[in-house]
């Protein structure tokens, strides 16, 4: 709340929020658990380029990636397949679909590679999932001239941007409405993603400007 406010050129601290967030009965979102994912077959495993090194210094250099379940009210399941640049923590792409395959990772990938026309040597750095590994990706990212890195395997650290990202998605979006159907939910998602997130929500790598800002900025 202190950093929506400093963007609003409303300068206060910290305990002060604190004060005015308890008179109006505001409170922190409560995070729900991460739901654990369906490993599949690997095909092919790449070292760690990263090694929790997330402070990049120029844009489209270092993107990272990764999956999420998105439980419908019916019961059913979707998938949301992100990409971030980590020079901002700026959203590159986004996407949903109705099941978590690698096709859905290129899908993304291709989405993130024609709106911001990366170099060759782009890293994408992922955990070890099955869509990843998958001999189909890793054929597109060589094709593509992008370099593979992934996290080692059950550690969550190794991909902490992404694990805030989707925290931020689940607990400040998805887990406060109930869409009442795919379509209502695909719109309500690239609008936080691309509206919300990247242009008017304080992040706080950015020192509080959103990512969009940021890279404006720099």
């Amino acid at each position: 709340m202190h950093d929506y406010l400093a963007l609003e050129h409303i300068l206060i601290s910290r305990l002060t929020s604190h004060h005015y967030m308890r008179e109006l009965g505001l409170r922190s979102i409560v995070r729900r658990r991460k739901t654990a994912y369906v490993k599949g077959k690997i095909h092919q495993i790449f070292p760690n380029l990263l090694n929790q090194q997330f402070d990049i210094e120029q844009p489209n250099r270092i993107w990272a990636t990764d999956f999420t379940y998105l439980p419908m009210p019916d019961g059913s399941m979707r998938y949301n397949c992100t990409i971030i640049d980590l020079y901002d923590r700026c959203v590159v792409a986004t996407c949903n679909g109705a099941h978590i395959t690698a096709e859905l990772a290129m899908i993304t990938l291709q989405k993130a590679l024609d709106m911001h026309k990366p170099g060759k040597g782009l890293i994408l750095h992922s955990d070890q999932g099955a869509q990843f590994t998958s001999e189909a990706f890793v054929r597109f990212c060589e094709e593509h001239y992008v370099q593979q890195s992934m996290s080692r395997a059950g550690c969550p650290y190794d991909n902490a941007p992404m694990e805030r990202f989707y925290n931020t998605l689940k607990n400040e979006y998805f887990n406060l409405r109930k869409f009442r159907d795919v379509k209502s939910m695909n719109e309500g998602i690239y609008w936080f993603v691309y509206c919300h997130y990247n242009r008017r929500r304080p992040h706080s790598y950015n020192n509080g400007l959103p990512p969009y800002a940021a890279r404006m900025s720099a």
